[in-house]
């Protein structure tokens, strides 16, 4: 960091630029390539083929201008046996931002092509955060060895972030922030900012803390800098503020900053002691992430990254639709039981897998809405049953309006008012079974711990689909219709 000049000084020798000399140096003009030519596949396939022929100036000529970001999309468009070679090759352009913007598969090659000296020195350039997101990942010996490469400071922060559990405050909190005394003036703070060299230079406020280092109040920087010096900081300060448990999920702390729409918030140990903050940038990736994770996994996808191996994806999903065969031989097995009343009226095969997919589509959109509810603790105990009532009487005027219109079209096409009436209350039986099952399944895995949007989608499906073939078959039975 640049050495500062004191005001003082500086106004003796040239009083006239002494304003324009304190200001922060405006940031060089960005070359960045066009948007419609940047990371096309005729850009990408240049970068590789200046790489295969072994003119590594020439690749970084062309990544050069791009943001960190945008080179983080290069190595992910790359092609995965050739990744550690382009990322040696474009050396010092595959920076500490551009590992903290890779996806966790992607940075997993690029960070065995690096010594642990060059990953020591590059986590020591991030936030706490983006490198404990980093190191986490590592092998234990080569995480060890990371460890040891970094400066006493830099590798003391991360331990302690480490030893905190995964997805929690302690792994998403920067240690760098702005804390002052509670007896300071605003004077006090205002020169304690300019005069200090390695505070962080990202942060929107400033928290003011007692004798024993817990944090008492906030203040923006825009109220310390429109009043007069002689002002306390007590007397500025907002007392109010949203505290964050250090060892609360990240999940429970991304809706904390959606609720209460904060910019950044202070993180706090079991004592109450100030240790770190979370500022809203790294809300929106937990926010991007734990939506992502939630369809994914009612879908049974994984984690659903096109760069997962493929054998890692494979053992995900069959496991899943092993578990949707084992639902469908249960459907089956009803359907067997009417063996007989389908074989004396084929019509009946051809429409009951109608009840059950129209049934398991209701099923489904009850469960989407229960599961984001519960991601987003809309239900509580205070309002489970009146959930539960709603949806039941949604289930109903959905039903009755489908049943309505297939009962009637199904009459005229086979010509069998009877056939049409069996068939409406079957599919009517069907989505009210639906709607039940969709948000009381949710609830009952989310009152046992056990995550709805893993669980919930494999007993929905079976309960519509049993139901809906059980409905149909056996009114038509009673119904006499296979006689």
């Amino acid at each position: 960091m640049a050495e500062r000049i004191p005001p003082s000084d500086l106004e003796q020798h040239d009083p006239v630029n002494a304003e324009r000399a304190l200001a922060p140096e405006a940031p060089a003009p960005e070359t960045n390539l066009d948007e419609d030519d940047r990371l096309k596949p005729g850009f990408v396939t240049a970068v590789l083929d200046a790489v295969e022929a072994g003119d590594d100036d020439g690749a970084r000529a062309l990544v050069e201008p791009l943001h960190p970001a945008d080179i983080a999309d290069l190595l992910e468009l790359t092609p995965d046996e050739r990744r550690a070679e382009v990322a040696e090759a474009l050396g010092d352009l595959v920076g500490a931002e551009v590992l903290s913007e890779l996806n966790d598969y992607v940075r997993d090659t690029v960070v065995e092509a690096l010594e642990p000296e060059q990953l020591a020195e590059l986590a020591a350039e991030l936030d706490t955060d983006d490198a404990v997101a980093i190191i986490e990942d590592l092998d234990e010996e080569d995480q060890q060895a990371v460890l040891d490469a970094m400066e006493p400071e830099d590798r003391a922060a991360i331990e302690t972030a480490l030893s905190y559990g995964e997805e929690t405050a302690g792994r998403l909190m920067q240690r760098d922030l702005v804390a002052v005394p509670e007896h300071w003036t605003v004077g006090q703070t205002i020169d304690y900012l300019r005069d200090t060299g390695d505070l962080t230079s990202d942060f929107w406020e400033i928290f003011v803390v007692d004798a024993t280092h817990k944090p008492i109040g906030t203040c923006q920087l825009s109220w310390v800098l429109r009043c007069p010096r002689d002002i306390a900081m007590t007397d500025v300060m907002k007392r109010e503020q949203t505290l964050i448990p250090v060892d609360m999920d990240q999940e429970e702390v991304a809706l904390r900053f959606q609720k209460y729409a904060l910019i950044s918030a202070a993180v706090v140990d079991p004592g109450g002691r100030l240790v770190g903050m979370i500022t809203v940038d790294d809300i929106v990736h937990i926010i991007q992430e734990e939506a992502g994770e939630d369809i994914l996994r009612l879908s049974g996808a994984g984690d659903g990254d096109i760069n997962e191996p493929v054998l890692d994806s494979y053992k995900t999903r069959v496991r899943w639709l092993l578990s949707n065969l084992l639902t469908a031989l249960l459907a089956s097995t009803v359907i067997a039981i009417f063996e007989g009343t389908i074989e004396k009226m084929v019509a009946l095969a051809t429409l009951m897998p109608i009840v059950a997919g129209v049934g398991g589509n209701a099923g489904s959109q009850t469960m989407a809405v229960t599961v984001r509810a519960l991601a987003t603790n809309q239900i509580t105990a205070s309002n489970t049953w009146r959930t539960i009532l709603r949806e039941i009487r949604v289930a109903l005027l959905n039903g009755a309006t489908v049943a309505l219109v297939l009962g009637i079209g199904v009459a005229l096409v086979f010509q069998n008012a009877q056939l049409g009436g069996v068939i409406a209350a079957a599919m009517l039986t069907n989505i009210c079974t639906a709607g039940f099952a969709g948000v009381a399944v949710p609830l009952m895995f989310d009152r046992f711990n056990i995550d709805p949007a893993v669980a919930s989608s494999v007993f929905v499906t079976m309960i519509t689909d049993s139901m809906g073939f059980f409905a149909f078959l056996g009114l038509a039975t009673l119904a006499g219709m296979g006689g």
